[in-house]
């Protein structure tokens, strides 16, 4: 079932400008991204919601630094040693995150 959000701003804004296709395409992938970001929804899901396969949605995660993969460093330790990620790229940040990079 379609959900509906209702965004209210304290100022008047342009009628035309909120009816505009890409202010509404951004303002939906803003907050699909942000779900993501938070862990409510899945890639697959978040790719399934903004109409993107899942290469696309790593490079829109990228742009917004949005980790592909939260582990905790003995998680990544223990992947990494393994070799279990083969071919993965990673950059790892302050919270060891692995991030998609844009080639």
């Amino acid at each position: 079932m379609p959900k509906q959000v209702v965004l209210k701003f304290p100022v008047e804004l342009p009628e035309e400008s909120l009816q505009d296709k890409e202010v509404i395409r951004k303002g939906k992938e803003t907050i699909i991204l942000e779900l993501l970001r938070k862990g409510e929804i899945s890639q697959g899901k978040a790719a399934e919601l903004l109409a993107i396969d899942r290469h696309t949605l790593f490079v829109l995660m990228a742009k917004y630094d949005i980790p592909i993969a939260n582990f905790p460093p003995e998680e990544l330790q223990r992947q990494l040693t393994l070799g279990s990620m083969p071919g993965i790229t990673i950059a790892l940040d302050r919270k060891t995150a692995l991030h998609p990079l844009d080639h």
